[in-house]
């Protein structure tokens, strides 16, 4: 008698492979050709570079880092760079192609691309973290440029890491060059709005999917799994607009008070503390229990994979704003189609950074910056706009939004590559 061999244990898909198989699932909804579909699941280019930096201490540490273009065929590819010890380069070139999945739906002229160091940014002294900036821009400076690749911020990296990038370019040119970078501080040349941005945009679209629900953002209840800049703005905006704010959470844990959090205290606490951990309001939860909560709306805004296959089933939440890129697995998105689940796609609720991105290398160029007031009334022409072509997509063809979003994105960006051609 033959042993029994136990089946293999189900992994989740990487984000690199959740990425190509979205690709390969829409390109059968909007009809592309395989020819088309191989040149759009590849990266146009992905350079890896070490980062020697000088350390504190006198010795020297070597980071691995990477910069990836997905595709430039609407224009010069756009995207953040991430600071994080779990960044690789399969992750690098998915974030990449969301990028540019998202920049055409939001009808700007970028490609996709993505940048990242693999460290903890953390762990880092001020002096560190900008010898490890500069040598990163000075590494891949000849795939940057306003016309080419223009970095923005990510998890890890803020508007001060974009102004030690913009300022190593500009010194390497011998001018400053403001639309090398985006996500800067306002004094060297940054875009009123921006750091608001991804946050007010996964806003937008919360509203107007309340809306659609037939409810409003007054009264509903949310919960937020991340913190950090686009957590916190959502946040902060939704508790302005109405909305209850039952849950937040960082990399530490999360705090859960059904009446409604205090947002500008918890952040208060978290500025004072480095961490949520300890703020007095609310009882203590993890993160993982964050995205089970009774709520109307769960936004994920930290990293990928958040909701997979072993937790959708567990959650209650009506509504899905996905702030994070790649929140949700492939696996953990059917049972949540099948359940009835409306999800908000990354590519669509979180575009509000990449568009204020391009009011600000707009702006840089022109040397003629706008009030905050044109920046975020632009912002919403753009997200609602997006959303309610999404929607009608989404109704027109009975398809998910997250397909409706795609369906889109990819459409427009395959538009493009054959109206250019094949070079040579």
């Amino acid at each position: 008698m033959s042993a029994v061999q136990a089946p293999e244990p189900f992994t989740e898909r990487s984000p690199w492979e959740t990425a190509r198989e979205q690709l390969r699932r829409v390109a059968d909804v909007v009809g592309l050709d395989d020819n088309m579909v191989n040149v759009l699941l590849e990266c146009k280019k992905a350079v890896e570079v070490s980062v020697p930096t000088r350390m504190e201490d006198g010795s020297v540490q070597v980071f691995d880092a990477f910069r990836v273009v997905h595709n430039v065929a609407r224009g010069p590819s756009k995207g953040g760079i991430r600071y994080h010890p779990a960044v690789t380069l399969e992750e690098t070139k998915a974030l990449a192609m969301w990028m540019t999945w998202k920049c055409a739906l939001m009808e700007l002229p970028f490609g996709g691309a993505k940048g990242g160091v693999v460290c903890d940014p953390k762990a880092l002294s001020v002096r560190e973290l900008e010898g490890m900036t500069r040598r990163y821009t000075t590494e891949i400076i000849n795939q940057i440029g306003p016309e080419v690749d223009i970095p923005a911020p990510d998890v890890g990296t803020s508007p001060q890491v974009m102004a030690w990038i913009f300022d190593t370019y500009s010194m390497n040119k011998g001018y400053s060059v403001l639309g090398v970078v985006t996500g800067k501080p306002l004094q060297v040349g940054g875009s009123r709005g921006r750091e608001e941005a991804t946050g007010r945009g996964a806003a937008f679209c919360t509203r107007e999917a309340l809306r659609k629900s037939g409810r409003d953002v007054d009264g509903a209840r949310v919960a937020i799994q991340g913190f950090g800049n686009v957590g916190y703005n959502l946040a902060d905006i939704l508790s302005r607009w109405g909305a209850t704010i039952v849950a937040v959470s960082d990399s530490t844990g999360g705090i859960h008070a059904p009446g409604g959090l205090d947002v500008q205290a918890a952040a208060a606490h978290k500025r004072e503390n480095g961490a949520l951990a300890g703020f007095g309001e609310g009882d203590d939860l993890t993160n993982e229990e964050l995205l089970a909560l009774d709520c109307d709306v769960l936004a994920p805004c930290a990293l990928e994979h958040a909701i997979t296959r072993d937790n959708a089933s567990e959650v209650k939440a009506s509504i899905i704003c996905e702030g994070a890129n790649g929140p949700t697995t492939l696996e953990a998105d059917e049972i949540l189609e099948d359940r009835g689940v409306l999800i908000l796609p990354d590519v669509l609720a979180n575009g509000g950074g990449v568009v204020v991105s391009y009011f600000e290398w707009v702006q840089g160029l022109q040397e003629y910056f706008w009030k905050e007031d044109e920046v975020n009334e632009r912002l919403n022409d753009i997200i609602t706009r997006a959303f309610a072509e999404t929607w009608r997509t989404h109704e027109e063809r009975s398809i998910s939004m997250r397909q409706a979003a795609y369906a889109i994105g990819v459409g427009r960006v395959a538009e493009a590559t054959t109206t250019r051609g094949l070079y040579p």
